[in-house]
């Protein structure tokens, strides 16, 4: 069955504002600000990448390298990261996460995780399903 190209917009629209709606009441869950968002998003691309130079986490963080440098030097400076020596090239370094900023990680992770629970035990089992669904569609979409 095709859809007409006002029920997808209508559906691009509804989508992306469910999106950030939720992304915005995961955001409010925060245990403490030690850190910005901005600064929380390197940290978990360390955490996923594993550690970096700083332009390769500027890449990824679709960020200028001034801007990066900027949240790295704030990271280090809270202890969420460390620097070493790139061990080929003597003008790079490299950023890996702190045993401190991986916990402050998790701890992040499972505040939002359990505010999540919450709100899917409040749903039936047939939407939980339809969730778990629309949830590898959008990591599809997403390129994940």
């Amino acid at each position: 069955m095709e859809l007409e190209q006002g029920v997808v917009s209508d559906l691009a629209g509804q989508l992306r504002l469910s999106v950030v709606r939720l992304s915005r009441r995961l955001r409010s869950q925060r245990t403490e600000e030690l850190v910005s968002l901005t600064q929380m998003s390197a940290m978990a691309t360390l955490w996923r990448c594993g550690s970096m130079t700083p332009s390769e986490l500027a890449a990824s963080e679709r960020v200028r390298p001034p801007s990066m440098t900027r949240v790295i030097a704030a990271l280090e400076e809270s202890g969420m990261v460390s620097r070493r020596d790139h061990p080929t090239d003597g003008r790079q370094s490299i950023i890996e996460l702190t045993e401190a900023g991986a916990e402050l990680l998790n701890a992040e992770a499972s505040l939002k995780e359990r505010w999540l629970d919450k709100r899917l035990a409040e749903l039936t089992e047939q939407e939980r399903a339809t969730l778990s669904r629309a949830a590898e569609i959008i990591d599809r979409m997403a390129g994940a």
